[in-house]
């Protein structure tokens, strides 16, 4: 059994963080470097980078090994180096040169995971979601939809002061909805001029497509990130609107699953700035989006692992890419990922198990593409007395599967954490719609959002995230519609989730004083 304990010693976390991260930014020299996001298992680092020349044949150099670049455009600005053979739980120095030998920018380094069977006592892993948006966009009521980007690498500063292990982005890096089922224009017309069109009849690498696609990723990814990122291993998932267009239906269109163009978008973002999962010996390696001839070898675009020695496991999941709508077959996961992810909890190794993934469960705002049959009354409340439209009633049933699989752990505390919603939030599921949970709760989380400016999603949906209709939950935190991160601190007998909050009306400065505002403190034995 476990217990919660909701408070913690706040002194002995502040303690532990470091402040290196952001000293080190204040010398380092990205030279020709436009970006940079790693991303490691125990032996293996992917990088992927962008620069502000175009190369002919850039290698990595870590110690003696040579890996040659290889490009992920068609100009030669984009690349991804993949460094195998490492020895794990070590720090590498990497440096990047061009076709001559010549530095491209300051040597760093990144640090490989321990080996799945090595003992490990801590873990410490920062999360949040909807980092994207162009911050030119404005709402109809002049209110700024995304936060400037100086405001946003401000809050990742923050951040890497309390020195993550590994981050994970969860979706949303990318706001630019191309045909939004029916809705006005978001983008003005000087906006798109300076953006350019997409044509979704012809490929989107080596066309007029792929500098557009550019030019919007470069002001969402590329000048967000840059390269500060460039010591810390990250998991990106994606979600709705990485693939361009909201999770909607009506009579006009169903957007997902994504179509030709959608998945192309969403996979070539994805080639260029960020890296796909690397392998694990528990992650079959024949995966929808697993393995594909143009990815580095064995990778995966939509599910992903990130495994910390003995000590823990956090299982990443895309919903979108592969959602059915087969009515009461329908899955947001295919079946070999439900599976996956069951075998996984029936494992007893590591100590830990978390699922991550880019659609919350537990919180709904009546949209079409939510786990639950939940939509917005006449009332302005969420009910289920009202069919909501193309809703497919398969996915209720793989929500409680897939929750009655967590409960059911041994010694293990049942914990999932989402995005997609803006908000923090807290719950400990007690019942789905069909499956009694009260003598293991799952503990639910909601990560908080990056990027949202004053334009949240209630203004549009006319409601914040609730508990849906169809569960019983103990609600510990109502959602709230504020920006900032979780970090989840793993021990071999805890872990700890905490809430980091931030909105414009605190002034700037107040990053920099950012601490948790709440803890949850979960318990083993």
């Amino acid at each position: 059994m476990w217990y919660l304990q909701p408070q913690m010693d706040r002194r002995s976390f502040l303690l532990s963080a470091s402040s290196a991260a952001v000293a080190s930014a204040a010398t380092w020299q990205p030279g020709s470097v436009a970006h940079l996001l790693p991303t490691a298992n125990d032996n293996r680092i992917l990088l992927k980078a962008s620069f502000r020349r175009k190369l002919r044949a850039p290698v990595l150099k870590t110690g003696k090994r040579v890996t040659p670049g290889t490009p992920t455009d068609t100009q030669g600005l984009f690349w991804s180096f993949d460094v195998q053979g490492l020895a794990p739980g070590q720090p590498h120095t990497l440096e990047l040169l061009d076709d001559r030998k010549r530095p491209l920018c300051d040597p760093w380094p990144v640090k490989t995971f321990p080996a799945p069977a090595e003992r490990v006592d801590r873990f410490r892993l920062l999360i949040y979601t909807c980092a994207g948006g162009d911050e030119r966009l404005v709402t109809p009521a002049g209110l700024r939809n995304f936060l400037p980007l100086a405001v946003r690498r401000r809050l990742f500063e923050r951040a890497l002061t309390f020195s993550p292990d590994a981050i994970v982005g969860n979706g949303d890096h990318i706001y630019w909805d191309l045909r939004q089922t029916g809705a006005p224009p978001l983008y003005p017309e000087d906006i798109l001029a300076s953006t350019g069109r997409f044509t979704r009849n012809v490929p989107v690498f080596g066309t007029p497509n792929e500098d557009v696609l550019k030019r919007v990723c470069e002001r969402q990814i590329g000048s967000l990130y840059g390269t500060l990122f460039r010591s810390t291993p990250v998991f990106f998932l994606q979600d709705d609107h990485d693939y361009f267009e909201n999770d909607d239906a009506n009579a006009q269109r169903v957007t997902y699953p994504p179509d030709h163009f959608m998945l192309q978008l969403g996979r070539g973002t994805r080639s260029l700035y960020f890296p796909e999962f690397l392998p694990d010996a528990a992650r079959p390696l024949g995966l929808p989006g697993a393995s594909a001839p143009d990815k580095p070898r064995d990778t995966g675009e939509s599910f992903g692992t990130i495994r910390y020695g003995n000590l823990a496991e956090v299982l990443l999941f895309d919903c979108r890419r592969y959602l059915s709508l087969a009515g009461p077959n329908a899955w947001i996961v295919p079946p070999e990922v439900e599976e996956w992810l069951m075998a996984r909890a029936a494992d007893s190794n590591p100590g830990h198990l978390m699922n991550l993934s880019s659609m919350p469960p537990v919180f709904s705002a009546g949209k079409w593409g939510d786990w639950y049959p939940d939509i917005l009354g006449p009332d302005g409340r969420l009910t289920t007395a009202i069919p909501k439209p193309y809703y497919q009633h398969g996915w209720l049933k793989q929500h409680d599967r897939l929750m009655r699989t967590l409960s059911g752990m041994n010694g293990r505390i049942p914990l999932w954490v989402s995005g997609d919603m803006h908000a923090h939030g807290e719950a400990r599921l007690l019942r789905g719609a069909a499956v009694d949970l009260h003598r293991n709760p799952v503990n639910v989380f909601l990560s908080g959002a990056l990027g949202t400016g004053n334009g949240w999603p209630s203004g549009g949906r006319r409601t914040k995230p609730y508990p849906s209709r169809t569960v019983e939950v103990e609600e510990r935190l109502p959602a709230l519609e504020e920006n900032g991160f979780l970090i989840a601190d793993f021990t071999p007998d805890n872990i700890a989730i905490k809430f980091f909050r931030w909105l414009p009306k605190n002034g700037e400065d107040a990053i920099n004083r950012m601490e948790p505002f709440r803890t949850t403190e979960m318990k083993r034995g």
